[in-house]
């Protein structure tokens, strides 16, 4: 076990044992986590449990030996019973630790032999806990503490070294005394790895298979596949953070299923309802493509970003009809952007010197049965600039054209949904990426600024429309207020003095041209 020093680069060995040792069994990947009760406290496993508070320079044994003694040769391994692999010695090891977010005293351990054991004294005393069910070659693959219970754990069972490909999953509400099965709904042949509860909702729960992750909203009693677009693959483990589910896999990357809320709110009564319109999780104005150069060509890997915007998510029963719409209102309740299912699509830039694969697809609102997610951008509409173009700091199918609209302000608006006759809502925060240190005042100034600029812009561009004199240089003001709002909308920092004197005299000499 290493500790890295991330300001001079050195790594140092700092496991319990500073040479291996007779009876000091571990296996590739043991367990090392942090007390969510006492940051300091940092556990690992070997056949025993070790807790340390000086980040590994000493070491506490808290428990005994916890795996097996003894145990029977399973009939699927009986012919190697003469070989070293299936003799009926004490090797196992603590495969899993959970301590529990209510109780620091609180620890259960699981092996990778089949014994659940815990602990209510900080490590003190142990009781084996271990459901009947469990054998040995069982594999305790992951046990998680419930954040709302001190006395409720979940208990991930792989049992492939056993050729049983079922699903087990177990469920105590009562320290371990009584153990439940809680499998219905997930399919055989998929041996579950790991199970998560969520941080937010009781009983709201996760859990990853060799080939997906299924969620349960009762507990466990049902389960039901989440597979959304993530390919077949084997997880290993995953964990809640904040509003996202995080998955680690076997060698396939990690997967993140961004805004897990609609799951939080979903009840029997949404899903029956022929609209529904959950509520957004906050939404932070935040610059999502900070690049200044070429991108990365396709070939090189490389993770995907959140989406950049506020995530709205509304769900439509198979008897709606007709067209949907979706606005965004300030605290004024003045509209601030207006999407329709009706929409046409957003073409690709005509004459365009970027590859189609830099280019983000078009987002409709769909209108469809099912669940839907539409991001809102966190702008006004686009400005009726000469032309649009595409960043040469692209990012791989997700190159969005520029300029974007305005930047909202921070604060309160109402998500509006209009559909199959019925009008819904939701309130929905903005907040500022909170690294910008620029003040309320300055940002609004920018605000006012920018939503002045298009103002000018849509006037210049509909004196334009209407063939009237002053053309050339109408077209040459028009390029100058575009380049205006881009120099307004570059940063979250306030106005230098010498943009305020050049936005002051370009204003005058668009209102002289359109007298």
């Amino acid at each position: 076990m290493s500790r890295y020093d991330r300001r001079t680069k050195q790594v140092q060995n700092v496991g319990p044992k500073a040479l291996r040792e007779p009876g000091y069994r571990v296996v590739r990947t043991m367990p090392v986590l942090f007390s969510p009760v006492n940051p300091r406290k940092l556990f690992f496993a070997s056949n025993v449990v070790w807790q340390t508070l000086n980040g590994g320079s000493s070491w506490e044994q808290i428990s005994p030996d916890l795996t097996r003694p003894t145990w029977e040769v399973p009939k699927n391994v009986g012919k190697y019973i003469g070989s070293d692999a299936a003799r009926p010695s004490q090797r196992g090891v603590v495969y899993t630790i959970a301590p529990s977010p209510r109780d620091e005293n609180v620890i259960w351990a699981g092996t990778d032999d089949g014994l659940i054991h815990l602990t209510r004294d900080g490590g003190k005393s142990w009781k084996d806990v271990t459901p009947p069910a469990l054998t040995p070659w069982m594999k305790v693959s992951i046990l998680d503490a419930s954040h709302f219970d001190a006395g409720t754990a979940y208990a991930a069972i792989n049992t492939l070294r056993l050729d049983d490909l079922r699903p087990h999953i177990f469920r105590t509400h009562d320290y371990g005394a009584t153990w439940t099965a809680i499998t219905t709904g997930l399919p055989d042949g998929g041996v579950i790895n790991v199970v998560r509860e969520d941080t937010v909702r009781r009983g709201l729960l996760f859990a990853g298979s060799e080939q997906l992750v299924h969620v349960s909203f009762d507990d466990g009693d049902h389960w039901q596949p989440l597979r959304l677009n993530m390919p077949a693959t084997s997880i290993r483990d995953l964990v809640i953070k904040n509003d996202d589910v995080v998955v680690g896999t076997h060698g396939r990357s990690f997967w993140i299923l961004d805004d897990i809320t609609p799951l939080r709110q979903m009840t029997a009564e949404a899903a029956r309802a022929d609209v529904h319109l959950f509520t957004p999780q906050q939404a932070w104005r935040f610059r999502w493509n900070k690049g200044t150069d070429t991108p990365f060509p396709q070939e090189e890997p490389a993770g995907e970003n959140p989406p950049d915007g506020a995530m709205i998510t509304y769900a439509l029963g198979a008897g709606v009809k007709g067209p949907v719409t979706l606005e965004i209102l300030d605290g004024a309740s003045q509209v601030v952007r207006r999407y329709a299912s009706t929409d046409p699509p957003e073409l690709p830039i005509e004459g365009r010197n970027v590859p189609d694969y830099w280019i983000r697809p078009h987002q409709p609102l769909l209108a469809t049965p099912g669940v839907h997610r539409f991001v809102w951008d966190l702008h006004h509409e686009r400005p009726a600039v000469a032309a649009f173009s595409y960043p040469i700091a692209a990012t791989y199918m997700n190159t969005a054209r520029e300029p974007a609209g305005t930047w909202v302000l921070p604060g309160s608006y109402t998500v509006r949904l209009t559909a199959n006759g019925r009008t819904l809502t939701q309130p929905l925060v903005v907040k500022m990426d909170p690294r910008v240190k620029t003040s309320d005042a300055d940002l609004r100034t920018l605000y006012e600024t920018s939503r002045a600029i298009d103002a000018q812009l849509t006037r210049v561009s509909g004196a334009l429309r209407d063939g009237r004199g002053q053309r050339e240089v109408l077209t040459r003001l028009q390029g100058q207020l575009g380049q205006m709002f881009d120099l307004v909308e570059q940063s979250d920092t306030p106005l230098t003095s010498q943009a305020r004197e050049a936005w002051k005299t370009l204003s005058a000499a668009v209102e002289a041209a359109l007298r």
